[in-house]
Order: structure tokens, then C-alpha cells, then sequence
């Protein structure tokens, strides 16, 4: 593979192999380590890459796919998935730019029209 991060299981640890691969995913996708659009070893290459079986890493793979973090592209493989803001996320966002665009004097209008030609481009 490409410059992949290294992924290690302690055989000693109370977490199960499978949580250790799902964990350290998730980790990498969530602080930017694993960009997304990154591709992942196949379930094969990573379970002999650590010494697992494949159903190990294959429910690491399905728990990940599930949760919106990896997304599988059949023969093309398994990729790291784009990064959706929550609805939460989002509204604390709109919530913070109302608020400096008020502060600012700008008019409701004014504010959307800035949204609406930065979401232009």
C-alpha cells in the first residue's frame, strides 16, 4: 500500500482485537490522519498485516461502514469516508456566524447573500 499508517494489536489487552482496528480507525478519521478518500488495506491484507483472521478485521470493517466512518466501493475498495457535519455541529456553526454577522451590523440579507456566494464559490 501507499504510505498507510501502521495499525497494532496487543494480544495482552482486555479490548478484543476486532474493537483495537475499529478504535484505531475511527481515530485515525476523526483527527485527520486517515484523510478522507483514503484507501484501506483489503480485510485480508490487514488481518495477515496483524496476525488476525479476516472475520476479525472484516467486523471491524462492517461496525466502521455503519457507523459512516469507512465506506466500501465494492472492487475499488475501502475508503476512508467523507466527513459529514452532524446537524448539531451545524447549527452551533450557523449559530456562531448570526452571531458575528450581527455584531457586525450586517442585515439579514447582507449575511445571506455572504452564504450564498461563499457556498458558490
Amino acid at each position: 500500500m501507499d504510505s498507510s499508517p501502521v495499525f497494532v494489536v496487543d494480544p495482552e489487552s482486555s479490548e478484543p482485537p476486532f474493537e483495537q482496528v475499529r478504535r484505531q480507525i475511527a481515530a485515525g478519521a476523526a483527527d485527520g490522519t486517515l484523510a478522507p478518500g483514503h484507501r484501506l488495506p483489503t480485510v485480508r491484507q490487514l488481518a495477515a498485516d496483524l496476525g488476525l483472521a479476516a472475520n476479525t478485521v472484516a467486523r471491524a470493517y462492517r461496525e466502521l461502514e455503519s457507523n459512516g466512518v469507512i465506506e466500501t466501493q465494492g472492487r475499488r475498495g475501502t475508503f476512508v469516508a467523507a466527513r459529514r457535519m452532524s446537524e448539531p455541529e451545524a447549527v452551533a456553526a450557523a449559530a456562531t456566524f448570526v452571531e458575528v454577522a450581527r455584531r457586525s451590523g450586517l442585515s439579514r440579507d447582507e449575511a445571506l447573500r455572504l452564504v450564498d456566494s461563499t457556498w458558490l464559490g
